[in-house]
């Protein structure tokens, strides 16, 4: 079941300094949006506050509860789960090895029923359940990524630049697999630096700039505008 967010207030940063200031935001569940915008503008630290991964203040609501200010356990408990740049897998623990780590918190009968719906939803990884992670290919490593994470049944899915280093044509099957989880009744929170291919794939788009949001709507329209033309797809 998905999850609606209501962000309210929400500081965070590194070391002392201020990334995100004040940061308000609502997510509708059951679709994606998008957050887009230049690089420091604050898009990964919001990810990485929410997933209880650096200290925050201000609100973090999931569907009426609030979120503990700095708790990994407890988001991935609420259904709230990050996938982090870089994919982060054991390279030498099998593809089937790193889906039963995504569901760490589950039951063992829970953990083994995650897995094969994961599986379900990514057949060629079934294929490979015996391959070593390491040596696949960046998108198949993406996508055992994105399967890992569903193994934790989460309501809200975080995913951090999920086509950095792919070449175009696993872009498109990644962000097709981004449409197929949100239709798995998983809402979808989308960081991406592909300005163009994250509006064309979201349902609503903000657009963040030195930790404020500078725009706000349907990704659509968001696609159209001049300010997101001339800003980040190079338009005149």
């Amino acid at each position: 079941m998905s999850a609606a967010l209501k962000i309210v207030g929400l500081g965070a940063g590194y070391g002392g300094i201020r990334i995100l200031d004040g940061l308000d935001l609502e997510l509708t569940a059951g679709r994606i949006t998008a957050i887009v915008g230049p690089n420091g503008a604050g898009k990964s630290t919001l990810l990485r506050a929410l997933a209880g991964l650096l200290p925050r203040d201000g609100q973090a609501i999931l569907d009426g509860q609030a979120l503990p200010p700095r708790s990994a356990t407890a988001a991935v408990r609420a259904g709230l789960i990050l996938v982090a740049e870089g994919r982060h897998l054991f390279p030498r623990m099998t593809v089937f090895e790193n889906l039963q780590l995504g569901g760490w918190l589950l039951s063992k009968s829970e953990r083994a029923a995650g897995v094969e719906r994961a599986l379900a939803l990514f057949p060629r990884l079934g294929e490979r359940r015996a391959q070593l992670a390491g040596s696949m290919s960046g998108g198949e490593q993406q996508m055992v990524a994105l399967a890992r994470a569903l193994v934790a049944r989460p309501r809200l899915l975080m995913l951090d630049e999920p086509s950095l280093g792919l070449a175009p044509r696993l872009v498109d099957e990644v962000f097709a697999l981004v449409r197929r989880i949100r239709d798995e009744a998983v809402t979808v929170l989308l960081v991406e630096q592909n300005v163009a291919r994250a509006l064309a794939v979201a349902d609503d788009a903000h657009v963040l700039e030195r930790g404020r949001l500078v725009a706000s709507g349907r990704a659509a329209e968001l696609l159209r505008s001049n300010l997101v033309q001339a800003a980040y797809l190079g338009a005149r």
